[in-house]
């Protein structure tokens, strides 16, 4: 079975406007033999963006998540450290903890992002 990290525009797009992720993207967002997880970053990252006014997001955001079986994956020092180390291929920090969640969990990553496909992880688009 397939684990997949969504990463953050991909939850807000699965949430909001699905037509905007790949019709594989989506497929597998919506089977439920396959396990999904969300970043803590993501949630943060999500949060900061809508306080700054950068975005607008669904209030019940988590709570559709989590009725869809959406784990949180917590961001822990080793997630931490995996990041720090990284190849400097992707400024953004939130985008680099989901590399090294991906990495340290066996994860594929959903996003549509060719910078974090440039790094050594499977990724769904």
């Amino acid at each position: 079975m397939t684990s997949l990290l969504v990463d953050s525009h991909a939850l807000l797009w699965w949430r909001g406007d699905h037509r905007r992720l790949s019709v594989r993207a989506h497929e597998a967002i919506e089977d439920p033999d396959i396990s999904l997880f969300f970043s803590a970053a993501s949630i943060w990252e999500i949060a900061i963006k809508r306080a700054q006014g950068k975005l607008k997001t669904p209030g019940d955001l988590l709570e559709t998540m989590e009725q869809r079986g959406f784990v949180e994956l917590p961001v822990l020092s080793r997630h931490a450290i995996r990041a720090g180390a990284l190849p400097p291929l992707h400024g953004d920090p939130f985008d680099r903890m989901i590399v090294a969640q991906a990495q340290s969990e066996g994860l594929t990553v959903v996003t549509r992002d060719p910078r974090i496909a440039a790094y050594d992880v499977p990724v769904l688009w």
